[in-house]
């Protein structure tokens, strides 16, 4: 009998991604993304076992890594791989429409799912310089699908009030959304469709059909509406079909906690999240 009774949010987050996965999909993730690439093998170990994914910096072709690496540049990530692909001829294919989902973070997120990795502040008065996007500023624009994920809803205190991660408007667009100052994704000529899912540590979102506003879509067991608002730079449009999220199953749990044997996983969220844990 599987003795598994609980599991951790950072298990449940993963678990959150692989369900935005559809069978047969082509997905990307980029470099330092080990909560993408738990969730994509996740997914093609259970739901979705047609899917073809390109792992990570190295460019290896649906890798089979036999545990996750503390790094997705990590070489592991070529073991079992059908080929290495450029990145170059990754940039090619997301040009033609061929990637049909990537995942992508963001030290800020918009209400319009456009998000900055680049500078908080803007441009022309940087409080912080970021690392940037790499390749997300140009394959968020061809992509079918964005998902897009932060581990750090949670509004911060400091000496001038709440500083959110979930704003009303970036300090600058690295990836983007469904609109921008500039218009929206049919006016850009954009190819691809745009941000489908927002997941946080407080809920998930898709967004609203009319307006591409973010909207509440499902809550956590231990968050609650009044959570999301108080931790969020502007009201979001709530789903009148509100859910909980599920829990994986112990079956799924054991194959995160073999694959990642190392807790890499872990390592992104605050110290004060992984304690969030839920029975199943």
């Amino acid at each position: 009998m599987n003795s598994i009774s609980q599991c951790t949010i950072d298990e449940l987050f993963i678990k959150l991604m692989a369900n935005t996965i559809k069978d047969g999909e082509l997905l990307f993730y980029g470099g330092s993304s080990p909560l993408a690439m738990i969730a994509v093998l996740l997914a093609k170990n259970t739901h979705a076992p047609h899917i073809v994914h390109i792992g990570g910096n190295p460019g290896g072709l649906d890798p089979n890594p036999p545990f996750l690496p503390p790094t997705t540049h990590d070489w592991t990530m070529l073991e079992q791989s059908l080929g290495v692909l450029s990145i170059d001829y990754v940039f090619d294919l997301g040009s033609r429409g061929d990637i049909d989902r990537m995942f992508l973070s963001g030290a800020q997120i918009d209400m319009y799912g456009n998000t900055n990795v680049t500078a908080i502040g803007g441009i022309e008065k940087i409080k912080v310089k970021l690392p940037g996007g790499g390749g997300g500023a140009k394959l968020s624009c061809d992509v079918k699908n964005l998902v897009l994920w932060t581990t750090r809803h949670r509004a911060r205190q400091s000496s001038r009030g709440k500083v959110f991660t979930i704003v009303p408007k970036v300090d600058f667009i690295t990836a983007v959304g469904h609109r921008t100052p500039n218009g929206s994704r049919k006016e850009l000529g954009l190819l691809g469709n745009g941000p489908e899912w927002v997941i946080t540590n407080l809920g998930v979102f898709d967004f609203e059909e009319k307006s591409k506003s973010m909207r509440l879509r499902f809550l956590y067991p231990d968050t609650t509406v009044d959570d999301v608002i108080a931790n969020t730079g502007f009201e979001p449009v709530i789903h009148p079909d509100l859910r909980v999220v599920e829990l994986p199953s112990p079956a799924e749990l054991e194959f995160i906690r073999q694959f990642d044997s190392l807790d890499i996983r872990k390592r992104e969220f605050p110290e004060e999240e992984i304690e969030r844990k839920f029975s199943l």
